[in-house]
């Protein structure tokens, strides 16, 4: 299937394998990037022809007709056949992945897949938690939050439609996060309002007498950083408008280099008008695609367009001057990005991409006389990787990021080395940078992958050569956010999408420069040595392999101080060197007894709470200031690394019925957290003691001569530790423990009700699990010296046995005589 001059395009078919070619139909499409032919693997008539709407022939080509788009994306590139199953599709196009089990009458659309291409993207102030919005490749522009309380994380219904078509610049009001600037292609800009969902369209329009304008598909729109009511816009013209796009003032003549395209040549030649499709679905020549307004000087612009231009304005339109040549690359080279430095009104940076024309290098220029002359900091950036996007940090002007082809560069000396950041992102094109200055965290678009953040990147502006140096470093902590984690959807199944929150807490990022082998790793590395050298390996003495066994590999220990410098929580993550991060869940140390295990030692990081307190769970902290240092455990023992660090954590106070005093809460906290370590340690202190009566009586019954009065004592005994174990827990239920007939209220059942009920608010204590508190600490104690009772008992047994020479039994000293 192709587009040809004349009547010679259309459908062909070849029944010798391509030797000569019949034409079977005039029906052909767009060969821009569509017209792929998929033929039916079990039905030679059959084929399909991917594009806008995809078509199907039954008959050889003989006619045509349309799949059904119920429910579905148009705009179709990739079809797959199940080879056993016709009527089993896969079609693949700008809307996504979509699945088909009738031969494409309905669709399954496969809405896990986070394979979105996002031109752009931008970020607002939101409070708690900052929103994300990007113009996105034929799938509308989109907002969500970056992130949520719930522990499920942030889900697609978490995010909204906010305008149609293809999506690109977004901008939105610093002071008011319900005015949002979007655009879709060629300049269609609507001011939208997140909390109505209504859009009003603000595109510029041509005056009395004035011609059109020339919109590029991704055409540039800005708020400026001096006043949130004036916006600018570009076409082969610039825009302003200081009344939030009511009107608009054409700032600028064309800031183009004004060339007519059919003035070059196409693969070597000129070409008329009446050539094959000429021009058709191709966007015009000569137009914005960059801008960015100085947030030093006010009125200071710069706007790079497609044709190769950098034109440069200081009184907001009055004056233009403009750079049509740059150091080192071709003409007319795409501006992808423009970007006015933070601190000095003189200083531009600019990325230029050159891929339409087989040119793959990275171009990044830097300016210090407001775009007179340029110099390049492309430097060690890869060869083949394009440039897209440039960003510079807030406080450091030194530190800058660059997005690329296959993924994001960041630099620390502004420009003259670039370092990939990659850890979790794939090579994968980003098309734009945005800073959120509130959290430090950078969010990036991609090409192909979705949105992706990188929370708190203050490590990376705090980075200096000389901490390689250093032993160890913990970076600046980032203030934690105190709120009170809420549930997520259960039961999605596999096609549910959900995007993981940030870990909840205190993030410490800190840098490890090496750590210690240990003795197993440096007889190794001797030994690999010497098998190089094919020289004999010593084989090491059983001493030597004991020791290494016992051994505990080096690991960190990083200690929580609070405000007064008392150690509150410890946690521990395995020694690796480099850059790490871990992450302090805000709660003390737990207060469950530690699970017993015949196991060698390790030292595993405390794990989250869980809903009834078990697995290491802590009280919640109080709001305030804490601190974090750092050490190192090894076979030689603790060394101190770094520290102490100011660590501070803020309650978000979301709750609508706040407790009046949260020091009140967390001493009813404490309270309980102390009755429920006494508890938990009874419960498993009553299994240890039915576990030694049971191999008691095991003992008597096997001993010979044992008198029956200690089988009987051992008896009332074990009678004696059912009734305690009924008092703690209660009957076995069948099912719930609900539908058990009334009887008396275990006290883990009242202790539960007091945890359950605080564990998900931020509410202060209510009366009945005061109540509750205060009818446990009457009918606890009891059940205690009930069990100092019971194991002077058993002592007593196992004195009773030692004297009738019973073999031994757990609790009791071996003698030999």
């Amino acid at each position: 299937i192709m587009e040809a001059a004349g009547d010679d395009g259309g459908f062909y078919k070849s029944t010798n394998r391509g030797e000569s070619w019949n034409k079977v139909n005039d029906y052909h499409s767009s060969g821009q990037y569509y017209n792929e032919i998929v033929c039916d693997p079990n039905d030679v008539d059959v084929v399909y022809s991917t594009e806008t709407r995809t078509k199907v022939t039954r008959d050889g080509g003989k006619t045509w007709s349309s799949i059904s788009t119920e429910g579905r994306h148009v705009d179709d590139h990739a079809l797959w056949i199940n080879p056993a199953d016709s009527e089993h599709l896969l079609i693949g196009g700008d809307g996504g992945v979509y699945e088909s089990f009738d031969g494409g009458k309905l669709w399954d659309y496969k809405s896990n897949l986070p394979v979105t291409q996002f031109y752009r993207v931008m970020v607002d102030n939101e409070w708690p938690f900052y929103y994300v919005y990007g113009g996105t490749q034929d799938n509308n522009t989109l907002a969500g939050p970056s992130q949520n309380t719930s522990r499920g994380g942030v889900t697609n219904e978490d995010w909204k439609d906010i305008l149609g078509g293809d999506g690109f610049w977004v901008a939105v009001d610093p002071d008011d996060p319900n005015i949002v600037y979007c655009e879709w292609q060629y300049g269609n800009v609507e001011r939208y309002d997140r909390k109505s969902g209504e859009g009003t369209g603000i595109k510029p329009r041509p005056g009395k007498g004035e011609d059109s304008y020339k919109w590029n598909w991704d055409a540039p729109l800005i708020i400026s950083p001096h006043k949130g009511t004036r916006l600018y816009m570009g076409a082969n013209k610039i825009f302003r408008s200081d009344d939030r796009g009511d009107s608009w003032t054409v700032i600028s003549e064309d800031i183009t280099a004004e060339i007519d395209r059919n003035t070059w040549p196409v693969m070597g030649q000129y070409w008329s008008y009446d050539a094959v499709v000429k021009d058709v679905s191709t966007s015009l020549y000569g137009m914005a695609v960059s801008m960015v307004e100085s947030p030093v000087k006010e009125d200071l612009l710069f706007v790079g367009t497609d044709d190769g231009v950098i034109s440069v304005t200081e009184d907001a339109g009055g004056n233009w001057t403009q750079v049509k040549s740059f150091p080192g690359i071709p003409a007319n080279t795409y501006v992808s990005d423009i970007l006015a430095d933070r601190f000095n009104e003189n200083v531009v940076y600019a990325t230029f991409n050159n891929h339409k024309r087989d040119d793959f290098k990275p171009y990044v220029m830097k300016s210090t006389d407001k775009g007179s002359t340029w110099t390049s900091l492309s430097n060690n950036l890869p060869e083949d990787g394009s440039t897209w996007t440039i960003q510079q940090d807030f406080v450091n002007p030194e530190l800058l990021f660059v997005g690329t082809e296959f993924g994001i560069h960041f630099s620390v000396d502004g420009g003259k080395e670039w370092v990939p950041l990659q850890s979790g992102l794939p090579p994968i094109a980003v098309r734009d940078i945005e800073i959120q200055q509130r959290e430090n965290d950078l969010a990036i678009a991609t090409f192909g992958r979705g949105f992706y953040i990188l929370d708190d990147y203050t490590p990376l502006r705090e980075f200096k050569k000389e901490m390689l140096e250093e032993k160890a470093v913990i970076f600046p902590v980032k203030d934690a956010k105190m709120f009170i984690r809420t549930g997520g959807k259960y039961g999605q199944g596999s096609n549910f999408f959900s995007a993981d929150n940030p870990e909840y807490g205190a993030t410490i990022t800190y840098y490890i420069k090496d750590v210690p082998k240990t003795l197993k790793a440096e007889r190794e590395e001797r030994e690999k040595e010497l098998f190089k050298e094919k020289k004999p390996i010593p084989q090491p003495a059983y001493e030597e392999l004991q020791a290494e066994k016992q051994e505990i590999s080096p690991y960190l220990v990083f200690s929580i101080k609070d405000e007064k410098g008392r150690e509150i929580r410890k946690l521990s993550a395995k020694a690796e060197k480099g850059i790490q991060r871990i992450t302090w869940d805000l709660t003390y140390g737990p207060f469950q007894p530690v699970p017993p295990s015949t196991e060698k030692f390790t030292p595993v990081p405390a794990k989250s709470p869980g809903r009834r307190g078990g697995g290491g769970f802590g009280m919640p902290i109080m709001p305030g200031d804490y601190s974090v240092s750092l050490s190192i455990i090894t076979r030689d023992g603790i060394t101190e690394l770094a520290g102490d660090v100011p660590l501070k954590a803020k309650s978000l106070n979301l709750a609508t019925l706040p407790a009046e005093s949260r020091e009140d809460v967390i001493e009813f906290q404490s309270k309980v957290a102390n009755l429920t370590s006494s508890m938990a340690a009874a419960e498993n202190f009553t299994e240890d003691l039915q576990k030694k009566v049971i191999l008691i009586k095991q003992t008597l019954h096997n001993t010979p001569g044992s008198p029956s009065e200690l089988m009987s004592r051992a008896t009332k005994v074990e009678r004696r530790l059912e009734d305690v174990m009924l008092t703690l827990n209660g009957r076995e239920a069948k099912a719930s423990w609900e539908e058990i007939p009334p009887s008396p209220m275990p006290l883990f059942r009242r202790l539960s009700s007091i945890i359950y009920a605080s564990i998900s608010t931020s509410s202060g204590t209510t009366k009945t699990q005061s109540d509750n508190y205060e009818i446990l600490t009457e009918e606890f104690p009891p059940v205690l010296e009930e069990l100092k009772s019971i194991n002077k008992e058993i002592t007593s047994l196992n004195g009773e046995l030692d004297a009738i020479g019973a073999p031994w039994t757990p609790g009791r000293v071996p003698e030999w005589q």
